[in-house]
């Protein structure tokens, strides 16, 4: 038998919180002393107490805990609810560690503001392009990361399938979704023939007689003062903006932060 210090010391819980739950009927002590008040608990309650902090950090409320441990959910039922929080702590994750990057990239283009871009700005005309491309809609450009890169894995399984070998860079350009939102072309370029199945298309890009280019270095996620820079040098350079701009992978090495892309944004004399 422990004393409920002693419990709480292997349960890696406060005694405070051993106290609470007697209070409320979720966890018992094995024995009370009549004389002393103290409690006393045994090795086999660690068990329960276990479930009761798996669940409650799984979110459930106190009487929601003890619900369930009335209804003895089984070892397996209760690591399935464990492995299904587990995964929605990562997704929470990697979704706070994208809004951290961007909100880094928004506080670069702040500080930049009112400096023109250091990095060399280019306008030529862009040839056409052949590419295999398959397409999906974004809400808005704030939500490309998470459309864009299912896209491309998509792209290159249907390319593998059809026995296409890529023949250059990776090309991302985008349109006005029908329906609002961004409609998001994942591309790269391919040296075959024209067609269309229904969701791998072959298509051939116009050229583009003029358009200011830049090149990023980073990863896309830290764009976003390079797509503002290259905004600010148009319009003070005396040109408009006629399109979106595509995005050309110049080099995509392992780590992102090492990644060099072309922006290319299609313009003309204001």
């Amino acid at each position: 038998m422990f004393t409920i210090g002693e419990f709480a010391r292997h349960g890696r819980v406060s005694v405070r919180m051993l106290r609470h739950y007697d209070a409320i009927g979720l966890l018992r002590p094995a024995q009370v002393d009549r004389a002393s008040g103290y409690r006393y608990y045994t090795a086999a309650q660690l068990a329960r107490l276990n479930r009761v902090i798996a669940l409650k950090d799984l979110g459930f409320t106190l009487q929601q805990v003890r619900e369930i441990l009335d209804d003895e959910v089984t070892t397996e039922e209760l690591r399935a609810m464990l492995r299904l929080r587990r995964a929605e702590l990562e997704a929470a994750m990697t979704a706070a560690a994208a809004r951290l990057v961007q909100v880094e990239a928004r506080l670069r283009s702040i500080e930049s503001e009112g400096r023109m871009p250091s990095e060399d700005v280019v306008v030529k005309s862009l040839p056409s392009v052949r590419v295999a491309e398959v397409s999906g809609v974004a809400p808005g450009f704030d939500g490309i990361g998470p459309v864009i890169q299912p896209l491309y894995d998509e792209l290159f399984q249907l390319l593998g399938k059809a026995g296409i070998a890529p023949s250059g860079p990776g090309i991302s350009y985008y349109e006005d979704a029908p329906d609002g939102g961004v409609l998001i072309h994942a591309c790269v370029e391919v040296d075959a023939p024209l067609s269309d199945d229904g969701r791998l298309r072959v298509v051939d890009l116009p050229p583009v007689e003029q358009a200011a280019t830049l090149v990023h270095h980073g990863s896309m996620a830290a764009i976003l003062p390079s797509v503002q820079a290259l905004g600010r040098w148009i319009d003070a350079n005396g040109y408009r903006s006629t399109g979106y701009p595509r995005e050309v992978n110049l080099e995509c090495p392992a780590d992102q932060e090492d990644w060099v892309t072309e922006l290319q944004e299609p313009v003309t004399r204001a």
